[in-house]
């Protein structure tokens, strides 16, 4: 009876799926002066923001992006909570083998690059393709690399704790003075700057510093948790 009921609302689905696709006249030029135009002309013109999707995710559409942090908060926090108590000792991993010297070396030589460059992604963010999300993900295959590199290399869960929180705390904080100086949440309140300057945008590569911390924090993480899952 299940089976049925989901193919007959599978059905119905495709049915109005089907519908809207072929009224569609592929080719034609709905919108002579739509949410496109605002974005593209809105962005470098009020924002001064080179990178139109930056503007759009972190200003136009702030509030979104809160919900998709907190998504990520609340996926690596269950995983964390599932792996916990399979997790070996402080120390021990489930990596058999040591790496060899050369690979040690190459990773202490790596390590503070790949950091400098995530910091750098998350910084430009409004200014060149990147981001806090790409910026937070680089960081923390930094501190994977190290953590394959050395059996006895450690990450303060503690310290882990503290930048997420801050981060998240500074984020909703910045987000709510947009909402009490303007009118919406994380409106953008301080001086936009000049265009393709690394001070301008006014919050957004604020906004992007934090949320690079947050997800390098969170992914770190959830990495070491998981190299030290028993097997």
């Amino acid at each position: 009876m299940k089976k049925i009921l989901v193919l007959l609302l599978l059905a119905v689905f495709g049915i109005y799926l089907a519908d809207v696709l072929f009224s569609l006249e592929f080719g034609k030029q709905f919108f002579t002066d739509g949410v496109k135009d605002f974005y593209l002309t809105k962005g470098p013109l009020d924002l001064k923001v080179s990178n139109t999707i930056t503007a759009i995710i972190v200003n136009f559409r702030g509030f979104d992006t809160l919900g998709e942090v907190t998504v990520l908060f609340l996926a690596t926090t269950a995983m964390g909570g599932i792996l916990y108590k399979k997790r070996h000792k402080v120390g021990a991993r489930s990596v058999l083998f040591p790496s060899s010297q050369i690979v040690m070396a190459g990773s202490k030589i790596l390590f503070p690059a790949i950091i400098l460059l995530g910091i750098y992604v998350f910084v430009h963010g409004h200014l060149t393709p990147g981001g806090g999300f790409q910026g937070g993900t680089i960081i923390a295959t930094g501190f994977l690399l190290m953590l394959l590199a050395y059996q006895d290399y450690t990450v303060s869960h503690k310290v882990l704790t503290i930048v997420e929180s801050l981060a998240g705390i500074t984020f909703v904080v910045i987000g709510l003075m947009g909402l009490i100086k303007g009118s919406t949440f994380l409106e953008n309140f301080m001086p936009v700057g000049t265009l393709n300057n690394l001070f301008s945008g006014g919050l957004i590569p604020i906004i992007y510093i934090v949320v690079g911390f947050k997800v390098g924090a969170e992914l770190t993480g959830l990495i070491y948790t998981a190299l030290h899952e028993k097997d």
